[in-house]
Order: C-alpha cells, then sequence, then structure tokens
C-alpha cells in the first residue's frame, strides 16, 4: 500500500509538472508571438482589400478656432478581423489566428487599419503590426507615378490601375459621384466620371499602393487648386468665360502643341470664338476634338460623319468639356492669350513649329507648300 501511494503520488508530481512545462511552453510560444520574440526578420508584403472594410462616412460639426461652427466629413473603416487574422496567418506573420483575434478584439484595435498594400518586417510585435497597417504608417508600399501633360482622363486612370494605386470601379465611382471641395468644380454636375476631365493635374506623384480613389483624386486636384495662380484667378473673372470654358481651351491648346506657341494658337480659338469671320464663321474646327470621342485619327473626309458637340467642324462654339488635363503652361496661355489677328495655323514640318495665317487663303498657301 505504502509503495503504492508512492507511486501515485510521483504519477500525480510528474503529471502536474508536464502540464505545467507544457503549458509554459504554451504560454512562451503564445507570448513570443504576441511580442515578436523569435521571428525572422524580413519583410513580408500584405494587402489588405477594401472588400472586407466597412466604410461609413458622416459629416461631423465643429468650432473653428474663431468659435465659428463648421461640418466636415469623417470616415471610419472597421476591419473583418478574421480575414487579417487569416492573411496574416497564411503570410507566416504570426502564428495564431485565434490569439491575433483576442489581441485585435481586446485592444479595440479593429478601427485601426485601413486598406492598402503594407510591408510588414517578421519580427514585428501585434502592436506594431496593427500600427504598421493604418493611413499614416511609413510601411505601406509607395510608388510614383508620371502623367505627362494633355493625357485623358481615362489614360490617367489605366496608369493608375497599372501601378495597382486603385481599382478602375473605385476611380470611376469616386470621380463620378464624390462632392470634391474645390471652387473650380462647384459648376461640375455629379453622375459621370468624366466631369473631372481637364482638372487632374499632370505631374509625378507618389501614390501608396492600394490608397483610396477619394485621397488619389484629391491629391490632384489639389494640385491643380495650387497651380492656377491668383493672378489667373483674377484674370478669369475679367475674361467672360467660366472655369470650366478655360480649362476646356486649355485642353485643346494643349492637344494642339507641344511647342511655344500656345498663346498664339489661343489667339486663333478666342478670334474664332469672339470674332467669328466670313472663313470660320464660328467654328473651331479642332482636329483634336474629334479625337476625342472616336478614339481615332479622323481623315477629313469623315469629319461629317462623327456626329457629336465634340465636332467643332459641325457645331459652332466650344465642345462640351475638356478633351484632357492641360499642364500649366497650356492654362497659363488659355487665361494670357497674345493678342493676335491670327484664324489660322499649320505645321512646318521642317521647323516642327506652327505658321499663323490671318486670311484663309495665307493659311492655304502654307498647307499647300508643306504638303507638296
Amino acid at each position: 500500500k505504502r509503495r503504492r501511494g508512492w507511486i501515485r503520488m510521483i504519477v500525480y508530481v510528474v503529471l502536474v509538472l508536464g502540464i505545467g512545462v507544457l503549458l509554459g511552453t504554451l504560454g512562451w510560444n503564445w507570448a513570443a508571438d504576441l511580442m515578436g520574440f523569435g521571428k525572422s526578420d524580413v519583410n513580408i508584403e500584405v494587402t489588405l482589400s477594401e472588400d472586407y472594410f466597412d466604410i461609413q462616412t458622416e459629416e461631423v460639426e465643429d468650432l473653428d478656432s474663431s468659435g465659428k461652427p463648421y461640418t466636415y466629413e469623417e470616415t471610419t473603416y472597421v476591419v473583418d478581423v478574421d480575414y487579417v487574422a487569416d492573411l496574416l496567418e497564411s503570410k507566416g506573420l504570426i502564428k495564431y489566428d485565434w490569439l491575433f483575434k483576442l489581441f485585435v478584439n481586446m485592444t479595440d484595435s479593429s478601427g485601426k487599419m485601413r486598406p492598402g498594400t503594407y510591408v510588414l518586417n517578421g519580427t514585428l510585435d501585434y502592436r506594431a503590426m496593427i500600427s504598421s497597417m493604418g493611413t499614416t504608417t511609413e510601411n505601406r508600399t509607395t510608388v510614383d507615378v508620371t502623367f505627362i501633360e494633355g493625357s485623358t482622363e481615362d489614360q490617367v486612370f489605366d496608369l493608375l490601375v497599372e501601378n495597382e494605386v486603385c481599382t478602375l470601379e473605385d476611380l470611376q465611382d469616386t470621380a463620378a459621384n464624390y462632392d470634391f471641395d474645390y471652387y473650380f468644380l462647384a459648376d461640375e454636375a455629379l453622375g459621370d466620371y468624366h466631369r473631372l476631365e481637364g482638372f487632374l493635374f499632370p505631374d509625378t506623384y507618389e501614390f501608396y499602393v492600394g490608397d483610396s480613389a477619394e485621397n488619389v483624386l484629391d491629391k490632384m486636384l489639389e494640385q491643380f487648386n495650387n497651380s492656377f495662380t491668383e493672378e489667373m484667378r483674377e484674370q478669369v473673372e475679367t475674361m467672360g468665360y467660366s472655369m470650366h470654358d478655360i480649362v476646356t481651351i486649355a485642353s485643346i491648346i494643349e492637344k494642339e502643341t507641344s511647342g511655344i506657341d500656345r498663346a498664339d494658337i489661343a489667339s486663333v480659338i478666342y478670334n474664332r470664338l469672339e470674332r467669328p469671320n466670313d472663313e470660320t464663321l464660328g467654328f473651331l474646327n479642332m482636329d483634336c476634338t474629334i479625337y476625342y470621342v472616336t478614339g481615332r485619327t479622323v481623315t477629313t473626309e469623315d469629319y461629317t460623319e462623327v456626329d457629336s458637340p465634340y465636332n467643332t467642324y459641325l457645331y459652332t462654339g466650344l465642345p462640351p468639356g475638356p478633351i484632357a488635363n492641360p499642364g500649366f503652361d497650356s492654362l497659363y496661355a488659355a487665361v494670357f492669350p497674345n493678342d493676335t489677328s491670327y484664324y489660322f495655323y499649320t505645321l512646318n514640318p521642317e521647323s516642327g513649329t506652327h505658321e499663323f495665317s490671318v486670311t484663309y487663303a495665307e493659311h492655304l498657301a502654307k498647307v499647300r507648300r508643306y504638303s507638296g
């Protein structure tokens, strides 16, 4: 009996010790995963898809520094924690998805993450990992994208999609329906994503991969706002044209030349609009406006077959809107055109510059000279 008692005691002690060792080992493994101990020092790219976020925007009232009330839009993001935990486990960044979910729920961190692509180091603890997947983190993957002057809005969107900055669906939906707060968009009706044509300023930008379309488009619109100087705004107010008209004219200038004669081309446009003669009759007769709707070069014989208000051979005045996104030089030329009597111009293939004419007869003589 005494021997059996000792045996039971030994088994009990071994069992207790075994359970203690097991729990200690598990506890250490859990703690190591939580704190990032013993993990590989490698960088791994992770993309949080916007599809797994509950995104809500609401208007919030507040007071400014002078005590006056104002409202602003506040957007909240709440991510599907199961999705994030499964993703991080599949990437080898965490070992225990249940532990990560428990940590997120206990620390109320589901609203701290944002859609996007991030580079996470394997040694990060849970808290640092969550912080690294937020909007202001330095771990977000960035890409430089250059938009050339004269790019259309569709070309801008294609380049953003190609560089994985945004999806085409989000870009088009945001451009059509998000009410960006800029004075130059005040008269641009919501509903058609082409409403931003002409206002997406061509430049080189650094974007986050997987960023929101709102942030991306706002960045380009803000650059337009900063580039259109106060001097230019004041001049527009004296011209009898809307910002929509000015940008439309600038986009035509942009597509008609890449040289230094923009202000002379601008004078041709304004002369035809404001002082139509017996030869122009108020028609701009610009090939580039037709290309905008056809997407291809159209021969002179086919111009009459393109029944569109963008066909400035068939419809007088300006087309319905901008046909590209002009750069600063074209915008400036549209606001400050040269004062000339020109109504026509043709390209000199030898010099690569345009030659300008007052009369149609003079213009035809130059066309024959350079086409012969």
